[in-house]
Parts: C-alpha cells; structure tokens; sequence
C-alpha cells in the first residue's frame, strides 16, 4: 500500500459558506474527520496553495490541495502468530478470533494480541489508527472480527456501525429458564464503584439495545442467539445479568450460577470451571465498502461451548 496521499479537488458552489473542515470531511470521505483536521493545522490539506484554519469559511471554486503521508500509527510489535482467516481481500479482514486472545495492546498485555498478529500478517496495518481493528471482542469472547485494510476502508466501516448497518450476532449460553425472546434497551455506562465493570446506567448512560431470541432451552440454562444494535463495552454480559440470566462462566457478571438440581458430576464440574463467559460472535454482515456489496461470514460454535451444549442436552433427557 503506497503512503503517498496527492488529491486534488475545487470546491463546488454548492458548498458555499461552509466551514473548511466540513467541506473537506464532505469532499474526501475516505478519511476521518479526525485525520482531517489533523492534516489542515499541518498544512498538508490547503485552500488556493495556503494553509487555512478548520473553521474557515469557504466560497465555492477553491482549490483544496492534499499531499500527505501515512506515518506508522504506534509503537507496536509485530509478532508472528495463527490466525484464523476467514476472508480477506485488498480491503478487508474477517478474523474468528479465539478465546483467551487479547485484542488490542494495553497495560498488563503490552504484546501478543490480535494487533501484534496484524502488523506480522501484513506490515501496511501499521500505517491504519488501530491496525485497522474497528470494534473488539473481550479477550475471552471468540468468533468473527472485521479489520480494515486501508483508510478508506476503516472510515467507512466506522460510519457503517454509527449508521447501524453492520450486523453482529452472537451465541450465548445463559442461566436460568428463558421463556422467549426480547429486547434489552438499558443505557451503559462504567460502573460507579468497580472501574472494571460496565453497568445498566439510567441517567447519563450511552444508549445500548441487545436483540435476543431463544435457540434451546435446557433445565437450568439457555441458549440464545444475541445480536448488538449498539456495540458497547460488555454489552451482552451486562444486558442478559440486568435481566437476571447472566452468561455461563462471566466471572464479572455472573455471581455463583446455580446447578440444575440432580446434574451430573461431569455437567456440574463443566459449569463450576468453564473457564470464560460463554459467548461467541457466530454472525456478521456488513456493506463491502469498496464494491458495495453486501457479506456475510459465519463462525462455528467452539469446542467448548459445544461440549457443555452435549452436557446440558443429556441432562435434559
């Protein structure tokens, strides 16, 4: 991928009297607003061959000059490793990221997470915010990642999940008996004493909606396909505990689960010590941001979960 950026662009009337920023955010959509204003105080985007302020107000008939470079976007190592590629092309890269993989670098996990595998399986990620990684999954939540390839790619991805066209479902396995499906609308926000935590947050939370349906039921537990309407830190966890059937095995959300009374030794040790919250990204749909087409990839189930869905089966016999 070239680092070189040259654009050219006049300005059309139709924009006359708007602010520099606006118009260039309007004109190159290819790049965030961000990038942008970040390169108009820099003075590689310029107005008739000048350097001008974000808020400056144009007339129409200007000439917006761009000449850029991408500059590596962090200090990060790319390290070799295994990923599960489920699709990739020019502009993106569907990943079924698994369990215990930690997403992207941060204290207490400075290297091996999915962006030190990014940067080895192709070195251009390093000149993209993030890698190119335009939402996470928990480190202990498996299943289906899109990472963008290029600017272009990441920007357009980013306005896919504000417009809420990106389709994201997951599989979960909750305690206790659910009847049916429904929707969970309950603001998010931090937790007010336990910083690790997200909480359902009435007043001053962000907007949070999680879809879910029933798959199967057992006699203590369910399984039940999510899908995310807003994408919030540990939404699902927190969304299925607010409503009193938290995830199998969330050491954060879940309290001491309850046993189907009479379980087998072999169904009680498995839900004592499932080692994470039961929760797998089965699902996701998107618009190709460069052909427009729309795609669909899906992630089987892993083995664990699989293996306590066998157990909680044979209980119900």
């Amino acid at each position: 991928m070239s680092n070189q950026i040259q654009l050219d662009i006049e300005v059309p009337a139709s924009h006359a009297g708007q602010r520099f920023d606006q118009i260039a955010a309007d004109l190159i959509p290819d790049y965030s607003r961000a990038r942008l204003q970040a390169w108009i105080k820099g003075g590689q985007l310029t107005v008739d061959g000048h350097t001008a302020k974000p808020k400056d107000k144009l007339f129409g008939g200007e000439q917006l000059c761009l000449r850029a470079e991408l500059e590596p976007q962090g200090e990060w190592l790319a390290q070799e490793m295994a990923l599960d590629i489920v699709y990739e092309d020019d502009s993106l890269l569907v990943i079924n990221k698994p369990a215990g993989l930690v997403v992207h670098p941060a204290a207490g996990n400075p290297d091996g997470t999915l962006l030190n595998g990014l940067l080895a399986h192709c070195p251009g990620q390093q000149n993209i915010p993030r890698a190119g990684i335009v939402h996470r999954l928990d480190k202990d939540t498996s299943g289906l990642m899109v990472v963008a390839k290029t600017l272009q790619a990441q920007a357009d991805l980013v306005d896919q999940l504000k417009a809420r066209t990106v389709s994201r479902q997951y599989d979960a396995i909750v305690q206790g008996m659910l009847s049916g499906g429904g929707t969970v609308d309950a603001p998010m926000g931090r937790h007010r004493t336990h910083r690790l935590k997200m909480a359902v947050v009435p007043v001053g939370g962000k907007e949070a909606i999680t879809h879910y349906r029933l798959q199967e039921r057992f006699r203590g537990h369910t399984l039940v396909r999510c899908q995310l309407e807003t994408g919030r830190t540990h939404q699902i966890r927190v969304h299925m505990a607010h409503i009193r059937h938290p995830l199998v095995g969330d050491p954060l959300y879940g309290g001491r689960g309850k046993l189907p009374p009479g379980a087998s030794p072999e169904l009680i040790q498995t839900l004592q010590q499932f080692p994470r919250q039961a929760l797998h990204a089965a699902e996701l749909a998107l618009i190709h941001p460069a052909t427009g087409e729309p795609m669909h990839w899906s992630a089987p189930m892993p083995e664990d979960m699989l293996q306590l869905i066998q157990l909680l089966r044979a209980d119900n016999d």
